[in-house]
């Protein structure tokens, strides 16, 4: 697998700008790596992410993983053609964090003409996995004027 768009056509400033004012932005989520085949992205542990116990929500787990994967699977799609968006998401919390940033990083199992597969794996500081994700997308034809079909 790799990207439609190459690393170095992609840089992190645009796709963190890219971001700016949304739920990602105000959760403090920060893309902070690309590579040929995967993308990397960081979220704090701190009020806007844990729950009462002190620990990451498994919601804000769900948040970087959906950001992490969407982003990523638009970038292997030419999107004057196409959109790339949310089916389905899954996520299983193998472990709490509690302190620092957690990392995600997001790989392809299928990129196919309809629908792409997502694996983002998520850890600590540490290296410790704390969840796992997979996330389906669909991609979705742009008309001629730049708008998603129905």
């Amino acid at each position: 697998m790799s990207f439609y768009y190459k690393p170095e056509e992609i840089t992190l400033e645009a796709l963190n700008k890219r971001g700016a004012n949304t739920m990602a932005d105000w959760i403090g989520i920060e893309f902070c790596e690309i590579g040929p085949d995967y993308l990397v992205a960081k979220m704090p542990v701190d009020r806007r992410t844990v729950q009462p116990l002190g620990v990451v929500n498994g919601g804000a787990f769900c948040a970087l993983a959906e950001t992490l994967g969407s982003t990523a699977a638009n970038l292997c799609i030419d999107r004057s053609k196409y959109v790339s968006l949310g089916l389905d998401i899954n996520a299983n919390h193998l472990r709490s964090a509690n302190k620092g940033f957690v990392y995600g990083t997001a790989k392809a199992f299928h990129i196919g003409k309809s629908t792409q597969v997502w694996e983002i794996k998520i850890t600590d500081e540490d290296q410790n996995l704390c969840c796992i994700s997979r996330l389906t997308m669909a991609n979705v034809p742009l008309h001629p004027d730049g708008k998603r079909s129905a």
